[in-house]
């Protein structure tokens, strides 16, 4: 109990709930498993996912083009490509004028699915029943942190 006079009482810096980290770790697995059952039908996972909308935006793209568009390690992104390479939705190709120079470009089927994904944004904004505004608000502030984080590692 709390006593009129007694002083507040500074919140404890190491508790779990205060902890940006967690929340994000938390959100993070929470929102892509609301994605399963929207890229189920599609046969591809939500890292495979990023990929493609990566993919949708920049086609023919080198490999190192798109391990900084979406933040991986090319090492990381290999195996993703392989996976999305065997199910028919990428082609990966050296470039003739350097042959160092991986190309990844979107088969017809990886074109096609694109318009199957287009229902999904608005299947997950339903699902979380925030409105679009709160979510682009809370878009806008994770690259902000983002950006920061980038920096902070940089320097």
């Amino acid at each position: 109990m709390t006593l009129a006079h007694d002083p507040p009482r500074a919140p404890d810096l190491l508790a779990l709930d205060q902890q940006v980290c967690f929340a994000l770790a938390v959100a993070s697995r929470n929102v892509i498993t609301l994605y399963r059952p929207f890229l189920a039908p599609l046969g591809i996972t939500h890292p495979q996912y990023l990929v493609m909308l990566a993919l949708w935006e920049e086609a023919p793209v080198s490999v190192v083009r798109l391990s900084q568009r979406l933040s991986l390690e090319p090492a990381t992104l290999s195996p993703l490509l392989k996976r999305l390479e065997t199910r028919g939705l990428i082609t990966r190709e050296r470039r003739p004028e350097d042959e160092r120079t991986l190309a990844i470009s979107l088969t017809p089927r990886g074109q096609e699915i694109r318009a199957e994904a287009e229902r999904i944004p608005e299947g997950i904004l339903n699902r979380l029943s925030m409105s679009l505004e709160e979510l682009e608000s809370l878009r806008d502030v994770l690259h902000r942190l983002i950006d920061a984080s980038t920096r902070a590692t940089a320097g």
